[in-house]
This record gives structure tokens, C-alpha cells and sequence, in this order.
């Protein structure tokens, strides 16, 4: 069987020699059936966006002079709390926090950590509000220039498996698991994952993908710190870590939910081609990855079964505004609604901040469009036929963030 060792290819990316495919150049190529083989491909990058909840930061904040408070009990960023310690920083008068991408704003309902940190990569002022254990209070304001250090941590990331919901019922059920409580019964699909420019989808036996590889985790240079919580063979993820202040604020954001505001995140991981059984591996489709679909009143009761071509063939990547059948009574509702705060007071999409989640599209009369495909699930012995109402997952991101990672690998500055 034909081989190459990383050092191999490392020196070949040294030398400006190296075969570098994102993982999107690399599908085409297989599904027009193009003539590519092992010889062909010394690189694949492959990448995936969307929500991942176990996301925390670590931050490293100055507050006032030294010797005015011993040490921070309560932290809140623009409202969002965030946990002191566990270096107390006695009499310093900075604080050491952590902060939950998940973690809601005590003052507005729609706001959370992803919002806080992409809002802080971005450089506006930030709120902080400190309550020291004496019971002194403290505020002031900090950008990303005031912060000497940061880290995120990502401890359950990068899914290979995930759950596609329905609900079956006439209630609405509250849940992470879509932009908006999900009502209805059958007439809404939700769905996340990138399918098959997933890495732990191209590498299923984690032949590359383990402790110690670097990444691009949103956009700044990271590591595999191992498996995520969580993780098994069948169903596994991955814990990673990266510089906050180097990642790129359109890697990372809040995506509000119908149980409050979530994070997501960004990952690009390469996939040196050492032998052909990890270049076979490359080759699965969108087709071949199974996606389940299950009652959004728990991820435990399955009804049926796709694949992540149903989803993703076809489809748009970001909505089109029709401004003749813009209604500002109806926008109101859209606006407030959309995950990512992508829509303006006229109706037009920030398409920076814009995830093309599709909820718009559900939630107007036509204002905007965007192909986002129905799906037909066997429930039981009857066929049902559901629209996609809305996609946690943007391939948008993850192609690019793919693309960032291969223009580094080519120009000699990421070797593997």
C-alpha cells in the first residue's frame, strides 16, 4: 500500500510542492468521478460551523489599582455573569474569569456569551460590573486591547454524529435545538452539521485527528487537546483550545434559540493523506452519512432516518431580501427573531452576522427566499413530507474558514 510520513509532506508544504484540496475541491472531484487518486492529494482541509455548546473562555480582566479589593465574589460582561477564580489575584485588582458561551445576560433575555465574545473580538466596550467578597462594587469598561490574556476551551466540539428534530405534536416545546420554540406538527425540520466536510466524518477512525494536532479553531491557530466529553467511538468529538485574541470575530457569535441564547464556533482541521486507506476515507458524500431525526421532546426518541444530501443538496447558502414585499409590522417579528441579529430595521440582512439559518424565510411572507428543501421521513409506515425551517450549521463558514487553511498550508506558514 502506497505511504507518506507527515514529515514527508511537511517538507513538500516547505517547498511550495504539496497537493492542498479543501474539502469541498476534494468532494467535487469525486462526485464528477474526475481521475484522482492517492498519488494526487497530500492534504485535505476539512472544517465544520455551528452551535457548540461547551464553549468557555478564559479571561484575564483589570478592574481598578492594586490594594482596593481582596478578591472578586460576582463578574458580570454586558449582564452576562462570569465566574471568578480560580486564581483569586488577592489585592491586585484584576480578575481571572471564566465565561460560559452559553451563559445568558441577567438583563436582556437574547444575549449571551456568544454574543459577548464575538462582540468583544469585534472591539466594542465592554460592561463590567464587579462585586468584591467585602461587598464593594466596581464598573468600568474594557475592549479587547485591555485584555492580557485569553483562551477558549472547547470541550465537547466538532460533533461526527448529530440528530435532525420534528415535533409530532401540536404543543411548543422550547429547546436548543431550534431558533424558535417549535410548534406545529410535522411542519418544521431542524437539522446541525456540515455532513461531509465534517472532519471526524473524513477520518472515522481517527487515523489524524487526535491529541495534539493543530487546527484553526475560529480562525486562530489551536490544538486537539484530546476526546470531548461525552465522546465514544461511535458518537465522538473533540476538546480543543486556541488564543481568543487571535480568532476572528466572524468565526464566533451567539445564535439565539427557542430556550435562550447559544454559541457557535468555527473549526478547520487538515488531514495529511498518508496512505490510501485514509484517502478512501476522504472520499464519503453527503449520501452516505445518515442523518436521524428525532422527537425535539427528547434526543432518546427516534422516528426516522435521512441523509445529510437530503439537507444540504440543492440548497442556498444565505437569504435573498425581496424589498417589494417588505412589511415593517412583519419585520419587526423577523428582526427580533433572527439567531444571529442579521436583519436590519429596513429589512435588509447583514449578511456579515447572517448564519442562512432560514428562519426568515418561515417567519415573513415572502420578504426574503432561500432554497432550504423539504425532506420526505418514514414515521412509522407513513411517509411525511417537512420542510427544512432551519439549519444550525453554516457551510458557508466552514468552507471558508477550509479555505483560510489552505491558503496558510501553501504559503509555507501552517505546517502539520
Amino acid at each position: 500500500m502506497s505511504q507518506r510520513t507527515i514529515e514527508e509532506i511537511n517538507e513538500k508544504i516547505r517547498n511550495g510542492d504539496a497537493n492542498v484540496f479543501t474539502i469541498q475541491e476534494f468532494k467535487e472531484s469525486i462526485r464528477k468521478g474526475e481521475d484522482i487518486s492517492f498519488d494526487d492529494v497530500d492534504v485535505v482541509t476539512t472544517g465544520t460551523c455551528g452551535i457548540m455548546s461547551g464553549t468557555a473562555a478564559i479571561l484575564h480582566i483589570g478592574i481598578t489599582g492594586p490594594g482596593e479589593f481582596q478578591k472578586a465574589k460576582t463578574v458580570l460582561l454586558n449582564g452576562v455573569p462570569a465566574f471568578p477564580g480560580p486564581c483569586p489575584n488577592e489585592l491586585l485588582g484584576s480578575v481571572d474569569v471564566i465565561v460560559y458561551g452559553t451563559e445568558h445576560s441577567i438583563n436582556d433575555h437574547g444575549y449571551g456569551g456568544g454574543f459577548l465574545l464575538k462582540d468583544l473580538l469585534y472591539g466594542e466596550k465592554i460592561d463590567v460590573e464587579v462585586e468584591s467578597i467585602e461587598g464593594k462594587k466596581f464598573q468600568t469598561e474594557v475592549t479587547i486591547d485591555d485584555i492580557t490574556r485569553g483562551q477558549i476551551i472547547g470541550i465537547r466540539m466538532t460533533f461526527k454524529n448529530y440528530t435532525a428534530f420534528v415535533n409530532p405534536s401540536g404543543d411548543k416545546v422550547n429547546s436548543i435545538f431550534n431558533a424558535t420554540p417549535m410548534e406545529g406538527v410535522l411542519d418544521q425540520l431542524s437539522f446541525s452539521g456540515c455532513g461531509e466536510y465534517n472532519p471526524l466524518q473524513n477520518d472515522p477512525n481517527k487515523k489524524i485527528i487526535d491529541e495534539g494536532t493543530k487546527i484553526l479553531f475560529n480562525g486562530s491557530r489551536g490544538t486537539i487537546l484530546g476526546p470531548g466529553t461525552r465522546s465514544s467511538d461511535v458518537k465522538p468529538n473533540l476538546m480543543l483550545t486556541a488564543d481568543l485574541l487571535n480568532m476572528d470575530y466572524d468565526y464566533i457569535g451567539g445564535f439565539k434559540t427557542g430556550a435562550g441564547p447559544e454559541i457557535y464556533d468555527t473549526v478547520a482541521i487538515p488531514i495529511p493523506v498518508l496512505n490510501e486507506e485514509i484517502y478512501n476515507n476522504l472520499k464519503i458524500l453527503d449520501k452516505d452519512i445518515k442523518l436521524p431525526v428525532a422527537d425535539i421532546h427528547g434526543r432518546h426518541l427516534p422516528l426516522g432516518e435521512i441523509s445529510y444530501e437530503n439537507v444540504w443538496k440543492d440548497t442556498d447558502e444565505r437569504p435573498t431580501f425581496i424589498s417589494d414585499k417588505f412589511n415593517e409590522e412583519e419585520n419587526k417579528v423577523v428582526k427580533e427573531s433572527c439567531p444571529t441579529n442579521a436583519i436590519n430595521d429596513n429589512g435588509t440582512i447583514d449578511l456579515d452576522n447572517c448564519f442562512g439559518c432560514g428562519l426568515c424565510v418561515r417567519l415573513s411572507n415572502g420578504a426574503y427566499e432561500m432554497e432550504l428543501s423539504t425532506v420526505d421521513v418514514e414515521i412509522g409506515d407513513e411517509k411525511h413530507t417537512i420542510p427544512i425551517t432551519c439549519r444550525q450549521s453554516d457551510r458557508q463558514r466552514a468552507l471558508k474558514i477550509t479555505t483560510k487553511l489552505k491558503d496558510l498550508i501553501q504559503k509555507g506558514e501552517f505546517e502539520l
